[in-house]
């Protein structure tokens, strides 16, 4: 089940939404604990057992960790529960790709079974790693109420596709969070804004890179339409995500941290990550790279530890080559621009940024995209010219004018120049109208819905 559908908004919703403000306050948890465990079975019925495995380790980890806190046992536990947590994500993360590269390197004829990628696997693991660290360090305390830890882990806003949210941002919200009228108001609001930029906007840039990969008439133009197309709906896809599960949770009175600002006006790879996924970005810096000695430390070892980062950080996408490869690139970049990039780019004119670092996102992002190297490289070469085809064909011109209104409305809103948060945007200058204009999006985004089967989550597969 997926937000952007018309189950979850015409009837899975509604029916949460009454049941929890019809359920007294000490057991809404529960309702809302039991909303999330239904919403996460109709999409994993089995691997549902894993969440609970995973919630039951971790819960009585924290409660040892908690117990020897500041002798050896802690740290022993607290690293018992980490591999445990890895290792079920290692299991189902990169078990077909091992098994896939060992049997071709050794040209064994061996039949067998993929494994499923349970969904929400790698999002969920890394907020329960968290919990128990964050017990360790002593910035929050073991949660004695099992079911409370489990809707922590479990809440359906964001356990599918992030953001990835931290113990110690919502630990005093899990037992005692108020529920007020502009709270409930906002998050509509929010969500309803993420509808909008999920299905109309970045559900038609989606179907781009396949026109453009199978064209009976490729050409340049066509290449770097899909390009640009794809580059555009995973920004959509995934802050459209972000906005809904951040504006779901704050219908339950939660307040989940931001995790997107405008990554396409950054001036540098570096700004880009600090602005792309940035609970993601958040995660790695606190629990791995900081860890490792962050910069604080000798300049190849400072340089190890994002090597380190990045590698993970591509891992983390996916348990293939071309994410591998994706990670190790940027780790590289941002050494560069440690090194001395960052410092010719600071004193290069605003725009000379802009380009550079679109550039890279762009190219990365058909590696991203890309099934096999070879798709890449084919993709690349033809953006390029390096081809034998022509720089644009009637079938490029045709998608290029019947998509450009779309790809205007894309790039504008992928900008602050017209604000889509409605903490400062239309929805505010138009306080009044703010009724009207979240029925006319719903009403909208239903025929969408009804119209069209295309409604995936790009992220889904992470």
């Amino acid at each position: 089940m997926v937000f952007s559908s018309i189950t979850f908004i015409y009837y899975f919703l509604p029916l949460v939404l009454v049941g929890y403000f019809l359920t007294p306050h000490k057991f809404k948890n529960y309702t809302l604990l039991l909303a999330s465990l239904v919403f996460y079975f109709v999409g994993e019925p089995v691997y549902i057992l894993l969440l609970f495995s995973s919630v039951i380790v971790n819960y009585f980890a924290g409660l040892a960790i908690e117990k020897h806190h500041g002798r050896i046992r802690a740290k022993q536990i607290l690293a018992a529960a980490i591999a445990y947590d890895i290792l079920m994500l290692a299991i189902f993360k990169t078990f077909n790709f091992f098994a896939e590269n060992l049997t071709a390197a050794l040209s064994l004829d061996i039949r067998w079974t993929k494994i499923a990628l349970p969904i929400g696997i790698s999002f969920y693991t890394f907020q329960i790693m968290s919990y128990v660290i964050d017990v360790y360090r002593g910035e929050a305390k073991a949660q004695r109420n099992l079911a409370s830890l489990a809707l922590y882990v479990s809440l359906f806003p964001q356990l599918i596709a992030g953001p990835i949210v931290r113990y110690k941002t919502i630990e005093e919200e899990l037992k005692n969070r108020k529920h007020t009228v502009d709270d409930f108001a906002y998050g509509v609001k929010r969500f309803v804004t993420g509808l909008l930029k999920k299905v109309i906007i970045a559900n038609p840039l989606g179907t781009l890179w396949a026109l453009a990969k199978y064209a009976e008439q490729p050409s340049v133009l066509f290449y770097w339409l899909g390009a640009v197309g794809f580059m555009l709906q995973i920004y959509f896809d995934f802050s459209a995500y972000s906005d809904m599960g951040i504006g779901l949770g704050r219908m339950f009175g939660f307040h989940f941290l931001e995790n997107f600002n405008y990554p396409y006006i950054s001036k540098s790879i570096t700004e880009f990550w600090q602005r792309w996924h940035m609970s993601l970005g958040q995660w790695f810096r606190d629990y791995l790279y900081i860890p490792l000695g962050g910069n604080r430390t000798t300049k190849w070892k400072w340089f190890r530890n994002i090597g380190i980062v990045w590698l993970a950080t591509g891992i983390w996408h996916g348990a293939a080559w071309n994410f591998i490869v994706w990670g190790v690139l940027f780790g590289m970049i941002l050494i560069l621009e440690k090194l001395f990039l960052l410092k010719m780019l600071q004193k290069a004119p605003g725009l000379i940024g802009h380009l550079y670092t679109l550039t890279i996102v762009l190219f990365s992002f058909v590696l991203f995209n890309s099934s096999s190297f070879s798709e890449a490289a084919n993709v690349t070469k033809g953006m390029l010219g390096l081809l034998e085809i022509p720089m644009v064909s009637d079938e490029s011109i045709y998608h290029l004018m019947s998509n450009k209104i779309l790809l205007i409305i894309a790039i504008v809103f992928s900008t602050p120049i017209v604000n889509l948060s409605p903490r400062h945007t239309l929805f505010n200058k138009l306080a009044h109208f703010e009724p009207i204009a979240i029925v006319l999006i719903l009403v909208a985004v239903t025929g969408f819905l009804i119209d069209s089967s295309f409604n995936p989550f790009l992220y889904f597969r992470f």
